[in-house]
Parts: structure tokens; sequence; C-alpha cells
């Protein structure tokens, strides 16, 4: 009887997603668990990571960069020529990358990130020291050899010929540098990992928290109301707990709990900025784990964010509970599809691991385990701020 309850329920979500709910909880949900499903992946990409010398931004440059050899440079992914007149400024199509943009930047960082979180992460299963010695020759590259490292700033992001030499809403490109932090932190108490090189990198983060939080571009990127808001307080989060910055963690403890949550999470759990894009599945998937990675970031036994909630209900488990349904079964999606990269979405989303670890939900862990770990389109790495759970999880 109670088998047929359960099947009951689960029936029930499916035809009904639009009502919150959860399947029974379980509560021996452990980080065994994950080891078991990411072990073959996390080893394979190691060996990969082993493999790669380290490539920085100054490895290539653009002519239509305002900045040097040592400055991170990228332009608007849905600008493109003016069809009536090539010389003019870009113009705007929303959701459309422009596959001629200066990409290089943007991808040497994505490797990067990719190298060290799949070190770091064989790191945690094996404790093996040559993946310190490989991540330490990247690390050195981008934030410590003054001939290939890069400056602590994103001044020139985002740049839009004609128009800008760079935006705040270009900040959004270091969440990849997000891993790299979280990987230092996973190996640095091996008495392998060089210590002067720890203090270099952590100076470096050091720097551009400090551009982060009182440049225009920072401001204005803090400023913003949607999932570029969540962005750069996920970022901030990430790098003040690297750096040991109590202010800032606090700061972002209370954006979520002030500004976030309240600004950009309807009653149901949805996130109507979002849904007003023209990518509104991808982008509330996006938000929605930026959001969550925020709660894996800041939580604490004392102010656990996972359980927060405003004064009209608002909390990070009904953004879960409201677009489950459709990571589970994205059929049944209400809203208009994605102009690009719908077939694409879901993959393996860390709000549902970090959700089914905060409320030991073994139908997310189930789900989020069914789904894509090892995704090979480069929008959809791009959009992925946790690729490597392992150096996320206690």
């Amino acid at each position: 009887m109670r088998k047929l309850t359960c099947l009951w329920f689960f029936g029930l979500a499916v035809l009904l997603p639009n009502i919150a709910w959860q399947q029974p909880k379980n509560d021996s949900l452990t980080i065994n668990d994950v080891k078991a499903v990411l072990n073959k992946n996390v080893m394979a990409q190691a060996e990969w990571a082993m493999r790669q010398q380290p490539i920085t931004i100054t490895a290539q440059s653009s002519a239509r960069s305002a900045g040097g050899k040592h400055d991170f440079y990228s332009e608007g992914d849905y600008w493109w020529p003016d069809p009536k007149d090539p010389s003019a400024p870009y113009i705007q199509k929303d959701g459309l990358t422009n596959p001629d943009n200066f990409t290089a930047h943007r991808l040497a960082m994505i490797r990067f990130s990719q190298i060290i979180g799949a070190l770091a992460s064989a790191y945690k299963l094996t404790h093996q020291v040559k993946y310190i010695k490989q991540a330490s020759l990247h690390l050195r590259a981008w934030f410590a050899n003054p001939e290939t490292l890069m400056n602590p700033n994103l001044q020139y992001a985002q740049a839009i010929k004609g128009l800008t030499t760079g935006r705040g809403i270009g900040i959004i490109d270091t969440i990849q540098l997000m891993e790299v932090a979280q990987g230092v932190m996973a190996m640095e108490g091996d008495p392998a990992m060089d210590k002067t090189l720890v203090g270099q990198v952590r100076n470096w983060f050091i720097q551009y928290l400090s551009w982060l939080t009182t440049s225009k571009n920072g401001l204005e990127e803090k400023a913003a109301k949607n999932n570029h808001g969540t962005c750069w307080t996920m970022q901030v989060a990430c790098f003040a707990r690297f750096t040991k910055n109590k202010v800032l963690t606090d700061t972002c403890i209370n954006r979520f709990k002030n500004i976030l949550l309240p600004n950009q999470m309807a009653a149901d759990g949805s996130l109507p900025l979002e849904l007003k894009r023209t990518k509104p599945y991808g982008y509330s998937i996006f938000d929605l784990d930026a959001l969550a990675t925020l709660c894996q970031i800041l939580s604490t036994p004392e102010n656990n964010l996972w359980n927060f909630y405003t004064p009209d209900g608002k909390g990070i488990k009904k953004g879960v509970e409201y677009l489950y349904p459709y990571l589970f079964d994205k059929s049944k999606w209400p809203f208009r599809h994605d102009v690009m990269y719908w077939d694409e979405w879901p993959v393996a989303q860390p709000s549902l691991l970090f959700g089914a670890f905060a409320y030991l939900n073994n139908q997310w862990f189930s789900t989020w385990k069914s789904l894509n770990h090892n995704p090979t389109v480069p929008e959809v790495i791009r959009n992925l701020p946790v690729r490597n759970p392992l150096i996320w999880l206690n």
C-alpha cells in the first residue's frame, strides 16, 4: 500500500507540475553517493587535465580591445553588425549569439576552470600529490608569472563595437573563476601545496574583489536586477570566503535575504525576470543554480540560507520545487521555448544536487544522477557555474 501511495504522488506531480511537492526524504544521502556517480567521469577529466599546458589570456589578443596584453577582453554575445551599415555601431539581437565575436579569453578561462576543477576533484578522491603539482603550473601562469598573468579586473569585458569598451554585464564571465578558488581551497591543506603560491593566488582575488566592489562596472553589475545581480553576489561570496573576508560574506548574505529573493522570485517560486527573456528555460535554470550555489557557499549551522524565507514566503526551497518538474520532464514547460540551446538543457544542475543534500530529497538526487554530467556544448559549459560538485560538498 505504501508503494502505491508513493507512485500516486509521483504521478500527480508529473500531471500537475506547478504544485510544490517533495518525495519522501532519504536521511542516508552522503558524499559517497556523489562519488559513486562521478568517480569515472572525474578520473577521465583529470587524466585529460594532467596533459594540458597552461594557456592564459596573453596567448591571444584582439585589435578591438581597448586594454593591454594582460587585460581580459570579450564582446557582447547578442550584438551584431548593422546590415544597413557595416561600419556603424553594432545592434542587439537578444538571445542570438554572434559567432564572430572575440571569445578566446573567455574560452581560455573556461578551460582553466575545467582543469583546476578536474584536478581538485581527483585530489579529493585520491589525495595524490600529482594533481596538486599540475594545478600549480596553471595557477602560477594565471596569477603569479608576470609574463602570462591576467590583471585582476574585467574592465574590458563584453565590449560592443562602436558603443562601449567594456560593461559591467561582462563581469558574469568570471563565474568561471569560482571553481578555481574552490579548487585551491580543496587542495591547500596538503603539505605539497606551495604556500607562497596560495598567497599569490589569494592576493590576486583580494585585488579582484576590490575592483568588483568599487569600480563603476562592478557597481553596475551589483545593481543588476536579474541573474547578473545574482552572479555578482555569487562570485563575491565565493571569492570572499576564499580570501577570508567576513565583511563581504556578510554583505552577500544580506543581499540574498533582502534583495535577491524579494526582487527576483515570485510567490510560486518562479523567476519572472528570467521568464521574460528569449531563453526563459535556460535563464531560469541558470539563475536558480546561482541562487542555490549562493546558499551552498554562505550557509552555516547558525545562518542556514536553505531554511530562510522572506516574510511573504519566498525561499530557495520553493524555487527548486517550482523548477524541478520541468527539469524532470521538460515537455511540461508551459512557456515558450528558448530561441537557442533549447535541446541542450537540462544537464546535471547544481541546484538539484545542493537542494537534495540540503533537504535530504532523494528524488531530486536521482534526477540529478540521471542527467548529463559531462556536457560538451560550449554555451552550456559556460552557463554551468558548478561543474565539479565534489569540491563544493563537505
